[in-house]
């Protein structure tokens, strides 16, 4: 073997190991920024109607980071009448920079999947799937989200975070920001929901994914 040959194994190895120490440090770091949040969304990350807190275990570092973001700039979480989104937000701004957004992102992300138990009743997964047609074009037809689309992954959402939500937009609690453009367009989707009923219903065609 050449002494570049080497010199070039050599320089290959020691990136490797790099690479794996710096991903080693951002899990550290992630997990220790998440210690937080875990009072309100668990250890495991499978979330807690009590404390209005979604699951988040394995929901994709670009949508965690997006809300985070969100959250810590005001364009979410500052509704008089939201009271999670208001909780969200001081705890958002204990994020002191970018990089950590990032690396708590990125934890969450790694975290198993929490099956979510059902407590919504009384849809009609037959009708939420003819309501479901407008929600397709952005969070996909099994619901796995769009990332140039800036759409969150539906399947595996709890239920009573999408009722709430859903009510959250169709009542102006969330979608009224003009600087959050991505929200406004939800709350125009969410109109066609006209009452709990017909919310029911688009979830119970949401949880026929899972």
């Amino acid at each position: 073997m050449t002494r570049k040959l080497v010199a070039i194994v050599a320089c290959a190895a020691l990136t490797v190991a790099f690479a794996g120490a710096s991903s080693a440090d951002d899990n550290a770091r992630g997990e220790a920024l998440y210690d937080l949040c875990q009072q309100c969304h668990g250890v495991d990350g499978g979330g807690s109607q009590l404390a209005l807190a979604p699951a988040i275990a394995g929901l994709e570092q670009w949508y965690v980071e997006a809300q985070l973001k969100n959250f810590r700039s005001g364009l979410r979480g500052l509704h008089a009448q939201d009271l999670a989104g208001l909780r969200m937000y001081p705890m958002s701004l204990t994020l002191a920079s970018e990089d950590d957004v990032s690396a708590v992102a990125k934890y969450v992300a790694s975290m198993p999947a929490v099956a979510q138990a059902r407590t919504v009743e009384g849809g009609d997964a037959a009708k939420g799937a003819e309501s479901y047609k407008v929600c397709v074009n952005c969070h996909g037809d099994k619901g796995d989200g769009n990332k140039t689309l800036n759409s969150p992954p539906l399947r595996g959402m709890s239920d009573w975070y999408l009722l709430t939500t859903l009510r959250k937009f169709r009542e102006g609690v969330r979608g009224t920001n003009p600087k959050n453009p991505n929200e406004m367009l939800m709350r125009g989707m969410s109109l066609s929901l006209t009452d709990d009923q017909a919310i029911k219903d688009v979830i119970a065609h949401i949880q026929t994914f899972n």
